[in-house]
């Protein structure tokens, strides 16, 4: 069922917020875009398209436009940022696909094709050139109402945090992991772990308290920031499991009110600034994880190959399923399958 509106309680109060946020940016632009992420405030990929890229977007537009980009949760919950970009709350969003599988699992297979590909860098390619970005539209016309695809794409390769070593497959076996809901988690209980649903906020006091033994949590430098290795001594990179798709999105109305040369600007903005970020993370995660295996502090394990194809198989099952879901989820596994044979990943 398409959703149209959110209550119109939460609107009012959501609304509220969100202009108590606008009004302390700075405001240099013609225009400012509203856009929430799900990057907590101390994610280094937050600080970097902060510093690096949004000046970029004012700079090429002449001043016409930029963005303001808002951590997660900042205006409303992360999961509503659909439907508070139908009803105007938010001028867009940066923010994972994967926030919506409850609404059709086709977002699930959309975010996240869990140990699917080997590098983000083919997860931009899948978005940009093989069908992702139009599959994604096509999600969002079957259930919420005005909005608009911009692009999509990956930044990184997550890495695994863990208090306890995790040399291989076996050793997922009753691990009581943090992991979103949806494929991911399903994948993980196929492997023999344990999945616990929690936002990505509370995994630093329930890694500390013992409430879980891993997490998928985010890129190895994003952790760094995090202060996750503090506690949890036996990262794996590269990662597993997880190269998430983020989505970038505005209203349509928004959209509308652009001109043509403000429309290119902004989806050339967005994909310099994505592939900015995955060369960015790519270049600090490998000289983060060269200073800690220096350091002697951290025990960081690489998969051998036949570990991460034994996940791959069991992964592999766990999509079928998921396709199974809805239609809508068999198209978008279609299209993943296509993309990736076409480009000998199958």
């Amino acid at each position: 069922m398409k959703v149209t509106a959110m209550t119109r309680a939460v609107s009012a109060l959501a609304l509220a917020a969100g202009l108590g946020v606008a009004a302390g940016a700075a405001d240099a632009a013609d225009r400012t875009l509203k856009i929430q992420t799900s990057s907590n405030a101390s994610h280094a990929s937050l600080a970097y398209l902060n510093e690096e890229w949004v000046p970029k977007l004012e700079t090429m537009t002449g001043g016409a436009l930029t963005v303001e980009l808002l951590p997660v949760d900042a205006v409303v919950p992360r999961r509503e940022t659909a439907e508070a970009i139908s009803v105007g709350i938010l001028d867009g969003d940066l923010t994972s696909i994967n926030y919506f599988a409850g609404v059709d699992p086709a977002f699930a297979l959309m975010g996240d094709l869990i140990a699917g590909y080997d590098s983000a860098d083919q997860i931009q390619a899948f978005c940009a050139q093989g069908g992702g970005k139009e599959m994604l539209q096509k999600l969002f016309d079957a259930h919420f109402d005005g909005v608009h695809v911009v692009g999509c794409g990956a930044y990184a390769r997550e890495a695994f945090v863990s208090k306890v070593p995790v040399e291989g497959v076996a050793d997922l076996e009753g691990l009581k992991i943090r992991s979103p809901e949806g494929l991911a988690a399903d994948v993980f209980k196929r492997a023999g772990a344990a999945p616990v649903s929690m936002s990505g906020s509370e995994t630093y006091g329930a890694l500390e308290k013992g409430v879980i033994d891993a997490a998928d949590n985010s890129a190895y430098a994003n952790n760094d920031a995090n202060g996750m290795h503090k506690i949890a001594k036996y990262p794996i990179f590269p990662g597993i499991h997880s190269t998430p798709i983020l989505q970038f999105t505005v209203s349509d109305m928004v959209w509308d009110e652009l001109s043509e040369a403000e429309q290119v600007a902004l989806e050339t903005w967005y994909l310099a600034a994505y592939n900015g970020l995955r060369q960015y993370f790519d270049r600090l995660d490998r000289q983060l994880v060269a200073r800690d295996k220096a350091a002697g502090e951290l025990t960081i394990i690489d998969w051998p190959q036949e570990e991460r194809d034994k996940l791959r198989e069991i992964a592999q099952e766990a999509w079928e399923d998921f396709a199974s879901g809805s239609d809508l989820a068999q198209e978008v596994y279609d299209t993943h399958i296509s993309f990736m044979k076409e480009a000998g990943l199958l």
